[in-house]
């Protein structure tokens, strides 16, 4: 099983096109951070705080000595410290990847080397996993680049609209 490290806008995606609990059932180790899970709303929180409950999430609560290491990174200045806290938990697991959407995170992820993947990727994967069919993960994307309008524009909306293309 790999284990990947998740940012707040991949949670906060999958929330919003309720696909939260097919996350969880991929064959993944699922973590983040203590400073991810307080970026979120309430409510999203407890939808997150369940599958820690369970055992299904792993969320790391990093203390002075971690954020003294995360400087040693030399993280751009841009980066919020969620997601340096997500680049410095990555970087001490062995094989982990790192899930997000954000840029300059997939930035960071390729010069420490670390794998890294977005929302597509994971939608991908619920096909591939058999977690869901085709058509549903169609309609999801649809749903994607209606609610987050960076999946609506540029090299996001082709590749959305290659797999719609593909799975239809």
């Amino acid at each position: 099983m790999r284990i990947a490290v998740t940012d707040a806008c991949i949670f906060i995606d999958l929330i919003e096109l309720d696909l939260v609990s097919d996350f969880f059932r991929l064959d993944l180790e699922l973590h983040t951070t203590v400073e991810v899970m307080n970026e979120l709303f309430t409510e999203q929180y407890q939808v997150l705080e369940a599958y820690q409950q369970v055992g299904k999430l792993i969320v790391h609560n990093l203390n002075a000595q971690d954020f003294l290491k995360i400087e040693t990174l030399a993280l751009p200045k841009g980066l919020s410290p969620e997601d340096k806290s997500v680049l410095y938990i990555a970087t001490g697991l062995e094989n982990g990847i790192v899930i997000t959407s954000d840029n300059l995170v997939r930035k960071c992820t390729e010069r420490l080397k670390l794998e890294c993947h977005g929302l597509l990727w994971v939608i991908d994967q619920f096909v591939d996993q058999g977690i869901c069919t085709k058509s549903s993960a169609s309609g999801s994307l649809k749903r994607l680049m209606a609610l987050n309008k960076m999946y609506a524009v540029g090299k996001l909306r082709y590749e959305i609209e290659e797999r719609v293309h593909q799975w239809m």
